[in-house]
């Protein structure tokens, strides 16, 4: 049987419509070599299992990328989301070789032109945003530049940009069941809706609502009103409802001293559940009920994403982590 012929420099270059010269220079990291043609070359290397005269064959290690990481979720009650996301993200990278600089930005003040540098100053051909969502813009130069880059904790509903998120849809709609598999049959919604990821949410409380005969649903936002006004509308009976499925943990372990003190006027069976399964859920009292996102496999998920767009693929891809539920001490028969 004949073996089959190794690929070289000139296989890349016909299959590109480049110079010899050039795959050379780019295989060699020279200057004078854009970092589009540079990255076209080095994805068609790898396609073709091209070795180097060293008998080598090039991997991850060639890949450079930058995540952008939100300060305020970082240093806020989101802390321990943010930071199981990044520590997935660094340990798929060392995994894959990936050179990977985590940057802490103000996600009130991201603009296309801070991005652009952080990209620049990183020398990165892919980006990573963690909780910051796409926009027309965004997704064009990342086309143009040829910087693959990926939403991490977002979604794109334009599907211009992959993403990779937790179940929200149907995590909401397991938390909402498990609500009205106790028995409640009104239910209030405390939701946020400025991020397409909980408006998921709230879109998967609506949907077990509707699927149950007899069940009424409430929603409250975050913009009418904020959390001590809920808990307040609460005990003051404004809402005929027996459970609450709260958008995430922080809200709802806000709500608890007062739904659960000696002097609440709320029945004793009032049952509550959350969404994240942060560390503060665990740390409450009582422990609250609520959804667990595997943050790290978050991480994990973008890494993986982020590295197959730097070998060239080009199909947008919105990848969904799974959820579970934690039994907590807030879910009561009603």
């Amino acid at each position: 049987m004949a073996t089959q012929k190794r690929a070289n420099q000139a296989d890349i270059a016909e299959r590109l419509g480049v110079s010899v010269s050039t795959v050379s220079r780019a295989l060699a990291n020279e200057i004078g070599i854009s970092d589009a043609v540079r990255r076209d070359v080095q994805r068609m290397a790898r396609t073709l299992g091209y070795k180097s005269k060293h008998g080598t064959t090039l991997a991850g290690g060639d890949k450079r990328a930058v995540a952008l990481v939100p300060l305020g979720s970082a240093t806020s009650g989101l802390s321990g989301f943010y930071v199981g996301i990044v520590e997935g993200m660094r340990m798929q990278a060392a995994a894959m070789g990936m050179a990977l600089d985590v940057r802490l930005v103000n996600e009130a003040s991201v603009t296309l032109d801070l991005i652009r540098k952080q990209v620049a100053q990183a020398d990165a051909g892919g980006l990573l945003l963690a909780g910051i969502d796409a926009w027309d813009e965004l997704a064009a130069w990342t086309a143009e530049a040829d910087v693959p880059a990926v939403l991490v904790n977002g979604s794109d509903p334009k599907m211009q940009v992959s993403s990779v998120a937790p179940a929200n849809y149907y995590g909401a709609f397991m938390a909402t069941q498990r609500l009205l598999s106790a028995g409640h049959r009104r239910i209030l919604h405390y939701t946020h809706s400025h991020r397409p990821t909980i408006r998921q949410r709230q879109r998967g409380f609506e949907q077990a609502i509707a699927m149950t005969p007899g069940a009424v649903g409430t929603i409250v936002n975050t913009d009418q009103r904020n959390t001590k006004e809920l808990l307040a509308d609460l005990l003051a009976g404004k809402h005929d409802v027996t459970a609450a499925f709260i958008w995430n943990d922080i809200a709802a372990v806000e709500m608890l001293e007062g739904i659960y003190g000696p002097e609440s006027p709320l029945p004793p069976n009032f049952s509550i559940i959350g969404f994240d399964d942060l560390p503060l859920a665990g740390m409450a009292t009582p422990r609250l009920s609520t959804t667990r996102v595997d943050r790290e496999a978050i991480g994990r998920g973008a890494v993986r994403l982020l590295a197959e767009h730097m070998d060239g693929e080009r199909a947008v891809q919105q990848l969904e982590i799974g959820v579970s539920s934690v039994e907590g001490e807030t879910v009561f028969p009603a």
